[in-house]
């Protein structure tokens, strides 16, 4: 008998004592019988850039030298958001009038875009709302309450999918009863790799259980593992870009929703395989900010969790320091705000930057040199 419902954490990440090895894996497995379906993706699953900002778009970035991206989660409340508004408003705040190659390619959304039930009831006031102000293109990786099942929602991520990965990109349904002039994302499902100037990036749908995260699907669905490991394979030897990956759950996390190991070690056993690792890792689900520093296959990668875009902020245990496991937990930031990621050839740049009520600030700032594979901290 366990004192706590969850074993996996308390309120702030620590994990009781009766949270043995032996109940974690219990509640493992549990969870990986109630997964919900993963649909499939249409063609390669590969998605270039210019097919969602228009032709020769990369080529700005190209001779700009550099691509710079938003990127965060968990922005959907029902009824929308002061919070969530306050961070679309900040993050449109980058982009400037006839400068084009230099502004924000686009959002990068982690994931729990929409919660409570009836989710196509709520895109309007948690989504179209909040961003009518930001400029850009929004992509997107759903999280756990994206795909939840309720009894208004009976097919897990519909909303999703006719939000974000439509064939053609058309005026959003619940934008346009509102002329909001947002159209839907030609996304190719619910997991993707987008092929942009400097990096790659792929996104995976680690399913709608609230703790662990699983890139498998219900009755042992393995077509997104194995869509992964193809495209994997298909970039071994490739040195040209950075390699982004993200999932909504995060494999670190030192808050009250903990990490998803086992979901790591599956993306790690098919990386080695393939020969490829990334040079960073993005997640959401803990509404707050931490990043991570990872020692693995020659390379050192920030493991950034970044649930800041709007949902109530949670608790954060505070960083060690330590190393375990290769892993050493640097930083951590309990605040509403986004990432402002810039890639070149040379470099990644990270900088997580936080809303308050009169302005900005970043909080935190890394670079890892894409020819060392190493990570520096701001002004080192």
């Amino acid at each position: 008998m366990s004192r706590y419902a969850h074993p996996f954490f308390d309120q702030i990440g620590n994990r009781p004592p009766e949270a043995t090895a032996a109940a974690l894996a219990s509640k493992h497995a549990w969870a990986k019988t109630k997964l919900g379906r993963i649909p499939p993706v249409r063609g390669n699953g590969v998605i270039q850039l210019d097919e969602i900002l228009g032709a020769g778009t990369s080529a700005e970035f190209i001779g700009a030298g550099k691509m710079i991206f938003h990127a965060g989660g968990d922005s959907g409340i029902p009824g929308g958001s002061s919070e969530a508004e306050a961070v679309a408003e900040a993050m449109a705040h980058d982009y400037r009038v006839n400068q084009s190659a230099t502004n924000p390619a686009f959002l990068m959304h982690l994931g729990d875009v929409i919660y409570g039930p009836g989710k196509s009831d709520h895109y309007l006031d948690e989504f179209y709302r909040p961003y009518s102000g930001y400029p850009g293109k929004i992509l997107a990786i759903p999280g756990n309450h994206d795909g939840e099942l309720t009894s208004r929602d009976p097919d897990s991520l519909a909303a999703f999918l006719a939000n974000f990965c439509t064939p053609l990109a058309v005026p959003a349904p619940a934008a346009d009863a509102v002329r909001i002039p947002r159209e839907t994302m030609t996304l190719p499902g619910a997991y993707w790799m987008l092929e942009a100037p400097f990096v790659r990036i792929i996104g995976l749908y680690s399913n709608f259980a609230e703790n662990p995260g699983f890139l498998e699907g219900e009755a042992g669905d393995t077509s997104q593992l194995d869509w992964l490991k193809k495209t994997l394979n298909g970039l071994t030897g490739k040195t040209d870009k950075a390699l982004v990956i993200a999932t909504h759950h995060p494999p670190f996390s030192q808050s009250s929703h903990a990490g998803s190991q086992e979901m790591l070690g599956e993306i790690e056993a098919i990386c080695a395989t393939a020969r490829v690792y990334p040079d960073l890792f993005l997640s959401g689900h803990a509404h707050n900010y931490q990043r991570f520093l990872r020692k693995a296959q020659g390379k050192q990668t920030p493991f950034l969790v970044n649930g800041c875009l709007g949902h109530g902020a949670q608790a954060v245990k505070p960083p060690d320091g330590t190393e375990t496991n290769g892993t050493t937990y640097v930083k951590a930031v309990e605040c509403y705000g986004f990432l402002r990621i810039t890639v070149s050839a040379a470099k990644i740049l990270i900088q997580m930057v936080q809303v308050l009520s009169g302005g900005t600030q970043i909080v935190d700032e890394c670079t890892v040199d894409l020819a060392t594979h190493t990570v520096s901290e701001a002004g080192a």
